[in-house]
This record gives structure tokens, C-alpha cells and sequence, in this order.
């Protein structure tokens, strides 16, 4: 804007002073006198105009015949290309000056000012495999989308534009949600530039996204193998994918590669706790109750969950309450304070009809970390020892309002899932649920773990002893049934 007032305003002075000097030049009258040696030339006014024009033109051309009588020279001492350079000189600069503006305008947001530079810029310079990129970019931001797939199928032509033009073809193949194209496209950019780290990332998510383990396991060893992941990561993830073909075994029936998978997947990283609880499962079926306690073991000591505690009862599922609180403490011990831990011996003990040492479990959590879980806990044990049903049932109210507590949330978008996924269904990024309590404000999704989990089941539900429980279509019927009944 600023530049193009510029312009004007010059013009504007250009135009008066010529006016002005022509003005004085007609006011002389006699014209201009020359004398050169013994000869005198009187010019009037337009005649000087005239020389004086030609005399600029002369100049020009003498500057001109200069140059090009270099490049014959040049030409003569063996620069078979100096002649040629000589007359796309010009053009090369005008060419170039065009691109630059072309970028200028991309960076700016010009998208109409950029594809006319564009075009000035590939009429002059004749070298698409240039201006191609500025081309397709520009039109992309004018929304001519055409026009940029027709110049990226241009550039997969020459050898040296082939990865752009891939790479132009797989981001609008992404932008319309062809999922399918874009990943036969991404894997033809990754076989040309297989050190390009964007290209790795997108070919590993779509490759997650349409459940190619295999693939994605291949895809992450590139990228460990070209320095784009530190091993640490690759670990992590490569154990994510480990998991997703054991589960994909076991779906097939096929127990042994279930068991290979499962044990590779818990190897490569303890802490991924559903690595665990499936490697722990297939121990389980394999009659190894022994490795699979040692391995839900160490997971617990990492981070404590309730799909471990789970799995930890299936080790032996026919033992009573008691029984089961006393094999239990050997879990909760490695981590006695964390709340998990916690809320893991109260349910054990209220499974097990033993209030007193419930309530003691639980501790302080009701006024230091206040869960739905910790309030339904409170209900259920004041309704045991025989409180009023007013306390009960403001126990329950609380529940009802107060946070969930740790879920799987998505870092990427914070979505809550109500189960561990290798891809977020919101975001579609990979590898990025994290067990911890949702954002505030976002939608809290129940799970089967959250309030009281299987591991205190069997028991049946009990009549209070200040009188009947409340009837199902109560609204604290849901709540209590959750608390005196396990999931």
C-alpha cells in the first residue's frame, strides 16, 4: 500500500517537472546554440528535445555494442555460453526480481499479487521446476486448487521436482480426507526422501490410522536409523505398536504371536500399562501366574492403575474377599501412599464387609483429593456402618459433582477417551493418551475402572441396617449401586 502511494507520488513529480523544464525550454526563444571548434548549430526548442533524446539513445547502444562485443570476445576465447548469457541476461533478471516478489507476496498473504509475479516470473525465466513451487503455492492460497494439482503433476515429471510434486499431491489428498491416496502418496515421498522428517511423521500416522503395525514398526525404525527420534521415544512408541499386533493376534486366535508381541511390547517400556495387562493375561493363559504377578507388579511401582489392579485380581479369581485384601496388600505396598493404592484397599475391604479398615485406607483422600470415586467410596462405607441416610445421600450429591480423576487424555487435544487407544479418535495424532485428570471444562467420559472395578466382585447388594436401600428410579439409586456393588 505504502509502496504503490510511493509510485504515484513520483509520477506525480515526474510529470511536473518535465512539464516545467519544457516550459522554460520554450520560454528561450531562440533555442539552444552549440559551438564546437569553428562551427555554431542554433537548435530550437523541440529540436533540442530531440537531440537530446538521441544523444541518450546513442549512448545506450554504444553501452550495448559494448557489451556484446565482450561477449564475442569471450566467446572467441572458448565460453561457449558467454553469447547466450549475453542476451537472457536481462531476462534472467527480470525473471528472478519476479520470483522474489512471488515469495514476498506468499509470505505476505498476497495470494492474486503472488500468481501474477508467478506467471511474470515463468515467462521470463522458461524453468518450471522454479516457478512451478510458487505457482502451486500461490493458487493454493486463492483457492485454485486445479491449477495447483496441475502444476505438482508437472513436477513429478522432472526427476529433480518429483518429491514436491508428491508431496503437493499427499497435503491436498489430506486436506479433502482421502486418507487412502494420501498414504500411497506419503510412502512414494518417503521411498524419494526417506530422511525427510515431516514426511516420516505423516506416513507413521496414517500408517497407525489405518492400522498397518508392520508398516508403522518399519516407518519408526527409519526414523530412528536417520536420527529423527531420540531411542528413548522409539522404545515407547515401537512398544505401542508391539501392543497393537499382540492384540491383533489375539483377535486371530493366534496365542503364540499374541505372547511374542505382549512380551516384546512390556520389554520395550514397563510403564505403558496396557503392554502390561495384556502381557500379564497371556501369562495368565499360559498358566504363569507367578511371571504375570511380576510383571503387574513392576508396572504398579511405575504408576499405579486400576487396570492393573484388574488384571492382578484374575490371578486367582476364586479366593474370598479376605483372602483376596491380604494378596492384595503385596501390590498396594510398593506405592502404600498413592491414592490408587488407596482406594484400591478400601473397595477390597468393603468387598470384604470390613468398614472400619475401608474407612482407614482411604485416609484423608475425601478432603485432599476429592474424586467421584473417593465420594462414592465415603457412601458406601457410611452406609455400612449404619449412618443416617442423609449422609449417604450427601455423600452421593458430592459424587456427582465432583472431578472424575485421572482418565486417558489426549496431550495433543485433551480429548477423553474411556479406554487406552494408540490414536486419538479426536485428533488422529499417535501415542498420545496420557493417564491423567481431563482439563478443566472438558467432558468427563465414565470408565470401567473409575469407580469401584472388578476386583471387588461377587458381592451382592446389601439392605443398610437403619432400613432398605432406595428403589432403582431414585436418582442416587445409580450411585450407590456403583458404591455398594463392584463394576
Amino acid at each position: 500500500m505504502l509502496w504503490s502511494l510511493l509510485k504515484i507520488l513520483f509520477f506525480v513529480v515526474l510529470v511536473a517537472g518535465l512539464t516545467y523544464g519544457a516550459g522554460l525550454l520554450m520560454e528561450t526563444g531562440t533555442g539552444v546554440r552549440i559551438a564546437v571548434g569553428g562551427m555554431e548549430l542554433t537548435l530550437g526548442p523541440l529540436q533540442s528535445v530531440i537531440a537530446a533524446l538521441v544523444l541518450v539513445a546513442a549512448i545506450w547502444l554504444t553501452l550495448r555494442f559494448a557489451g556484446l562485443l565482450v561477449a564475442v570476445l569471450r566467446f572467441l576465447n572458448g565460453d561457449e555460453t558467454a553469447i547466450s548469457r549475453y542476451f537472457s541476461r536481462s531476462r534472467e533478471r527480470r525473471g528472478v526480481q519476479a520470483l522474489s516478489d512471488g515469495l514476498m507476496a506468499i509470505a505476505s498473504g498476497e495470494g492474486r499479487l503472488a500468481m501474477s509475479h508467478a506467471a511474470k516470473a515463468e515467462r521470463f525465466l522458461r524453468r518450471p521446476e522454479i516457478t512451478g513451487l510458487l505457482t502451486a503455492q500461490a493458487a493454493e492460497m486463492v483457492g485454485d486448487r486445479r491449477k495447483a494439482t496441475e502444476v505438482y503433476k508437472r513436477l513429478i515429471k522432472d526427476d529433480r521436482t518429483r518429491f514436491v510434486g508428491v508431496r503437493g499431491l499427499m497435503k491436498q489428498k489430506l486436506d479433502e480426507g482421502d486418507v487412502d491416496t494420501a498414504l500411497k502418496l506419503c510412502e512414494k515421498a518417503f521411498a524419494l526422501k526417506p530422511r525427510h522428517e515431516e514426511t516420516q511423521d505423516t506416513l507413521l500416522q496414517l500408517q497407525a490410522q489405518h492400522e498397518d503395525w508392520k508398516g508403522a514398526r518399519k516407518t519408526l525404525n527409519a526414523k530412528l536409523r536417520h536420527g529423527a527420534l531420540p531411542r528413548d521415544v522409539h522404545k515407547r512408541r515401537d512398544a505401542v505398536l508391539a501392543l497393537q499386533e499382540a492384540r491383533e493376534a489375539m483377535a486371530d486366535d493366534n496365542s503364540a504371536r499374541a505372547h511374542d508381541a505382549a512380551t516384546e511390547a512390556n520389554r520395550l517400556s514397563p510403564d505403558l500399562v496396557p503392554a502390561a495387562v495384556m502381557a500379564a493375561r497371556v501369562l495368565i493363559e499360559r498358566d504363569k501366574a507367578r511371571n504375570a504377578a511380576r510383571v503387574l507388579k513392576k508396572a504398579w511401582e511405575t504408576e499405579p492403575h486400576p487396570e492393573l489392579a484388574a488384571a492382578f485380581a484374575e490371578l486367582a479369581p476364586d479366593e474370598t474377599p479376605a483372602e483376596r485384601v491380604t494378596r492384595f496388600e503385596e501390590l498396594t505396598s510398593l506405592r502404600a501412599d498413592h491414592p490408587e493404592s488407596r482406594m484400591l484397599m478400601a473397595e477390597l475391604n468393603l468387598a470384604a464387609e470390613d468398614f472400619p479398615a475401608a474407612r482407614k485406607a482411604l485416609g484423608d483422600l475425601a478432603e485432599t483429593g476429592p474424586t467421584s470415586r473417593v465420594m462414592a467410596l465415603m457412601a458406601a462405607i457410611e452406609r455400612g456402618q449404619g449412618a443416617e441416610e442423609s449422609v449417604v445421600r450427601g455423600w452421593l450429591a458430592k459424587a456427582l459433582t465432583a472431578p472424575r480423576g485421572p482418565q486417558w487424555v489426549c496431550d495433543k487435544c485433551g480429548t477423553v477417551h474411556g479406554a487406552w487407544m494408540p490414536v486419538c479418535s479426536n485428533c488422529h495424532a499417535f501415542d498420545t493418551l496420557a493417564w491423567k485428570a481431563a482439563p478443566e471444562g472438558e467432558p468427563s467420559l465414565p470408565s470401567s475402572a473409575e469407580m469401584l472395578p472388578l476386583i471387588v466382585g461377587g458381592i451382592a447388594p446389601r439392605t443398610a441396617p437403619d432400613g432398605p436401600a432406595p428403589e432403582p428410579d431414585e436418582p442416587e439409586a445409580a450411585p450407590q449401586a456403583e458404591a455398594e456393588k463392584p463394576a
